[in-house]
């Protein structure tokens, strides 16, 4: 149970840090207030979770050539259905688009692979310090 609520956690501060992240560096791409982004990473991560095996799994068996780009593509969809659904998200062009797409999905993965180690350490230097 530990190690789902781990997963989960670390799934939805993937979706906010790469959200962060395209607020950041593109002009295009707004969410409005500070609790928005909470609930529009939310969204995102839920999106994007059950999306992700699901293209995954119908690219596998259909046009293995593009398993490579799933995680673009699901984060484009995602970013789609988190507009769609809060009024926090806007995206202002195609190409705020295809950029916001790119940069939540960068950042989201190394997030992604880069917290896990974070929270490891910290609870490896609590046990330590006790």
């Amino acid at each position: 149970m530990i190690r789902f609520l781990l997963r989960l956690l670390i799934w939805f501060l993937a979706a906010l840090i790469g959200i962060i992240a395209a607020d950041i560096f593109l002009p295009g791409f707004h969410v409005s207030g500070v609790l928005s982004y909470i609930y529009v990473a939310g969204i995102f991560a839920i999106v994007q979770s059950v999306l992700t095996p699901f293209l995954d799994g119908y690219t596998r068996r259909r046009a293995r050539m593009f398993s490579g780009g799933i995680g673009i593509v699901s984060a484009a969809i995602a970013l789609f259905v988190t507009n769609l659904i809060s009024g926090a998200l806007s995206i202002d062009s195609i190409g705020s688009w295809l950029a916001a797409a790119l940069i939540v999905w960068v950042f989201g993965a190394l997030a992604a692979f880069l917290l896990p180690f974070i929270l490891i350490k910290n609870v490896a230097e609590d046990r330590r310090d006790r």
